[in-house]
């Protein structure tokens, strides 16, 4: 969220400063190279939508031909950091008052727009037409509301994992986001405006309006107004939050002295709505009767909505419009109302961009020559506000202030995004082991671990880009922008869904990537692996001496050790600064000993013993030491054994992570000097993919779809997910329909504390989908 500067505390609630200035950096971001724009106004808010091509560093490795090279050099190969362009979708909600001085902005600094024309919906789009066309000098195309607003309901359910909440006030934690399903229809969606519709929405393009009602949020309005002599709508929520309504509302136990057992009714239950106005001798009290018309409006729509769903055999029903907006009240009232109607079996659904949804389905009818629906598209965290607290205790204007702006980021990924094949069960699938919202514990000290680690990742920002002077000035904006991004989440831990330590992760990635370091640890990365190959005959020959029960040992023992080089662990980089000869064996001497803190190797060793698996999927860590002298080996043994290997590697840098790009080289230089990789290559059972991630943890519904096929292709029956990131933080609760074996070494002490261990500890957990299977339990981290 962004704030206009030089606003006046004495601005009235209706004017503002024509003098303000939109900072560029902050709202209405790479305007210069906006394509294509899209406006949805409604009563009281604006929200803009606008395509562009950023450009921005991303870091490439390519091989040194050694034939050609300096003989003094013996570096593998060499990095660049390279421009690439790729698409972003701007969305910036703002009220309607600062409509003419944002038109005016966005006309000052288009530059590079060959567009003509804007797509527009919502009532006001017909108001502001003549403004509009004549501010920016482009013709008003207007699109049916109903349509846009499918449209973009339907993109954000399938592009943002936690679009959609559960409100519960109550609770620890009062946004329970859920986790998208693979097929987001059939859905209900109840737009609450000034009146209601309710929508059956069966696939992209197929949708109908089943029912509605008159009574709405206009009827809240505009009876409230006259009740209570309040015009804004947000004072009138004010004024119900704090209001106690039993006593305007006649209940159960008002006629009958208690419960109407018979019928199964309690005696708190409203059995009229402002029954008692009709005798009362007095007035009520504002807070009362506002509070008492929210409940009567909110019960009649969720009886509504529960007779349409029930009829339609439907049990998503998702709510949205202004009378929702984000609003714990509306929010609260309506939950109560459908699971008292259900009795539980209907969960009331809302959604994070609800706001958004008219904009981007208005940019989408004007994009449809592209087809933006054949991408995956991902939230860019650094340049989104994320889900503001709207909290009723907040002061109205505090919580609407003038000057304040809302965005949201998408950014078109390079690879579709499609579920794993081998998920038992895709629809019940969730990636993170811990919602750090709902564990007040764990969430304060990771964020007190992200922001001890933020002078870290500064420093190895710099000193990736040394030759670059301008280097320091982004890094310490990146280190403001993360910083800031960190305080957020303390107050508001839900602003971006689930709050994960992936999501701290990823969050610091985009961050990185908006001020243009790509790849920080891409030096380390370099030294390690040109220092990693040179031991790597030595510790394939020493394995090939061991009988072959102590070298299946050895190679499990050599991934763990592997897995300890985790330049994102301060534990390991602590070490790795200060020690410079740290290396594969002290690695093995650190790890625990057996048992380990989770342990199935016994059930591995005698799996090993049967057939061959027919393929193997392996889900690599870390560069270096962890995938020459670790995983290659192991891989070395399985094509050995007749199993055919998928490798399946980062798409773009994170941490010290191994991306597709490097260990392409990597691969084909230990082929050189090892003639079963080299056959496992040349035969096709050694496959490298890339996995359409760019971060250190593994979300197995977000994966590149090459390698769904691949996986389909080459029937794949063994999974392997290594590293703290990928098998604990995320996926240690993974159900797959085949085997699958789960490694990481816990790099973190207060982690291994948590779980009943200490630093250093194993986790080792192999799994097969059959029923009554015990698998290793494990303290949630």
């Amino acid at each position: 969220m962004a704030e206009w500067s030089g606003l006046h505390s004495s601005t009235s609630r209706h004017t503002m400063d024509k003098s303000i200035t939109l900072p560029p950096d902050e709202i209405f971001r790479n305007l210069e190279n906006a394509k294509r724009f899209a406006i949805d106004i409604g009563g009281s808010l604006t929200k803009l939508a606008y395509y562009s091509t950023v450009q921005h560093k991303v870091a490439k490795v390519r091989s040194f031909d050694h034939a050609t090279k300096e003989a003094t050099s013996d570096e593998l190969y060499e990095i660049s950091v390279q421009e690439e362009v790729t698409a972003r979708l701007h969305f910036i909600k703002f009220e309607n008052a600062y409509i003419e001085t944002c038109l005016d902005f966005v006309r000052d600094h288009l530059v590079n727009t060959d567009t003509k024309v804007i797509k527009a919906t919502g009532g006001g789009a017909h108001k502001f037409k003549e403004l509009i066309e004549r501010k920016l000098g482009l013709r008003v195309d207007k699109e049916d509301e109903m349509t846009c607003l499918i449209k973009g309901c339907n993109f954000v359910l399938r592009n943002i994992p936690h679009e959609a909440f559960v409100y519960a006030k109550h609770a620890d934690s009062e946004f329970r986001f859920q986790t998208t399903q693979p097929d987001i229809f059939p859905y209900l969606l109840v737009n609450i405006g000034s009146g209601v519709s309710i929508v059956k929405v069966e696939s992209e393009d197929k949708f109908e309006r089943i029912g509605g009602s008159s009574i709405g949020g206009g009827t809240f309005w505009g009876l409230g107004a006259l009740l209570t002599k309040t015009k804004r709508f947000d004072e009138l929520l004010q004024l119900a939050s704090k209001g106690q309504h039993t006593s305007v509302d006649m209940l159960v136990k008002d006629i009958y002295g208690g419960s109407y057992g018979s019928l199964g009714l309690t005696g708190d239950l409203i059995a009229s709505s402002f029954g008692k106005s009709a005798t009362a001798d007095k007035g009520f009290p504002k807070e009362d009767m506002a509070k008492s018309l929210l409940h009567m409006i909110s019960n009649d729509i969720g009886q509504l909505a529960c007779l349409y769903a029930k009829l339609h055999n439907l049990s998503r029903v998702y709510f949205g419009g202004f009378f929702i907006r984000g609003h714990p009240v509306t929010m609260h009232t309506i939950t109560y109302s459908i699971n008292f109607f259900t009795k539980g079996e209907v969960q009331a659904l809302f959604l994070r961009h609800e706001g958004y949804l008219g904009a981007i389905g208005a940019f989408l009818k004007g994009a449809e020559e592209d087809n933006p629906n054949q991408y995956s598209w991902g939230e860019n965290y650094a340049g989104s506000s994320g889900l503001m607290s709207v909290s009723p205790d907040m002061n109205p204007m505090q919580r609407a202030r003038s000057g304040t702006f809302d965005m949201l980021e998408m950014d078109r990924l390079e690879r579709k995004l499609v579920n794993l094949p081998l998920l038992q069960d895709a629809s019940s699938y969730i990636p993170d082991t811990v919602d750090l919202a709902e564990d007040a514990l764990a969430r304060e000290y990771w964020l007190y671990c992200f922001e001890e680690a933020l002078d870290g990742v500064v420093k190895r920002a710099l000193a990736s880009q040394p030759d670059m002077p301008e280097a320091a000035e982004r890094a310490e904006k990146f280190r403001q922008k993360y910083r800031h991004k960190l305080q957020t989440l303390r107050h508001q831990p839900f602003a971006y869904g689930s709050l994960t330590v992936r999501s701290l992760l990823d969050t610091r990635e985009h961050c990185l990537n908006e001020f243009n370091f790509p790849d920080p640890y891409s030096k380390i990365k370099q030294r390690e692996n040109d220092m990693a190959l040179k031991y790597y005959q030595k510790v394939v020959k020493s394995l090939e001496e061991l009988s072959w029960e102590e070298r299946q040992f050895a190679l499990i023992r050599g991934v763990l050790a592997g897995n300890v080089f985790d330049w994102g662990a301060k534990a390991v980089s602590d070490v790795l600064e200060s020690e410079p000869e740290f290396g594969f064996e002290q690695a093995k001497r650190k790890l625990e000993e057996r048992p380990w803190l989770v342990d199935s190797y016994d059930q591995w060793f005698e799996r090993l013993k049967g057939p061959p698996h027919k393929c193997a999927l392996f889900f690599v860590d870390n560069s270096g030491l962890d995938i020459i002298l670790g995983v290659m080996p192991f891989v070395r043994e399985l094509l050995s054994r007749g199993t055919e290997v998928v490798l399946a590697s980062n798409s773009a840098p994170a941490l010290n992570d191994v991306t597709n790009g490097e260990l392409q080289i990597l691969t084909e230089s230990i082929a050189a000097m090892d003639p079963v990789i080299q056959a496992g290559l040349r035969e096709d059972r050694l496959t490298l993919v890339q996995s359409g991630s760019s971060s250190p943890c593994l979300d197995l519904s977000r994966l590149d779809k090459v390698l769904a096929m691949v996986v389909r292709e080459r029937k794949t029956d063994l999974v392997i997910i290594e590293g703290m990131g990928r098998a604990i933080h995320t996926n240690y609760y993974a159900m797959l329909s085949c085997e699958s074996l789960k490694m990481a070494v816990i790099k973190n002490s207060w982690l291994a504390d948590r779980l009943g261990g200490k630093l250093f500890s194993v986790v080792f957990k192999y799994e097969v989908p059959a029923a009554g299977h015990d698998s290793e339990a494990l303290t949630p981290p």
